[in-house]
């Protein structure tokens, strides 16, 4: 009796695991062995973009015109820092307080500026990559595509440390050629 009971289980899971590989063809479901991936260093591309050279000239740029008048009211500063030491023993205390407080003033006018010219800066330099990030990441969806590949993986930061180059492919070469460089 319970080689009957084996048997028949046996034979059951043996109909339940073909009706199951019927289930995926009829749907034309990809088996992991079809499955292909490719994979990419995401930085490296983007670098060798012409219009990623382009935005980071027009940030360096920006950053210089900031830092030049950061440094330009620094000096001013300093300039009138020196102005007051110098006359401090001879002002009047009325005079001494408005030099104070114009001291003080220059230094809040002179932090507000830095702070917003650091939030400007990163501002720019996301609307200037914004552009480029998307040309890259939709040249990468069209070799995808093309290739037929399942999904494609960025190797950067040491994310992958390992690939294996029979299951995947190396993209870098097709998207640089799908985004003109």
């Amino acid at each position: 009796m319970k080689k009957h009971i084996l048997l028949i289980l046996c034979l059951l899971t043996t109909l339940v695991g073909k009706a199951q590989d019927s289930t995926n063809t009829e749907t034309n479901a990809p088996t992991v062995a079809a499955m292909t991936y490719g994979y990419l260093s995401y930085n490296e591309v983007l670098q060798a973009m012409p219009d990623y050279a382009a935005a980071q000239r027009n940030i360096t740029a920006l950053r210089t015109q900031y830092e030049s008048e950061m440094k330009r009211s620094e000096d001013e500063f300093n300039k009138k820092y020196v102005e007051f030491l110098d006359g401090q023993r001879e002002f009047a205390p009325s005079i001494l307080k408005k030099r104070q407080a114009e001291l003080q003033d220059m230094m809040a006018k002179n932090v507000a500026f830095k702070d917003e010219s650091v939030r400007l800066l990163a501002k720019a330099e996301k609307d200037l990559m914004q552009p480029v990030t998307n040309k890259l990441n939709n040249a990468i969806k069209h070799v995808g595509k093309e290739l037929k590949l399942a999904f494609v993986l960025n190797t950067d930061n040491n994310a992958l440390p390992y690939v294996d180059e029979t299951m995947g492919r190396n993209i870098t070469n097709e998207v640089m050629k799908a985004i003109g460089k």
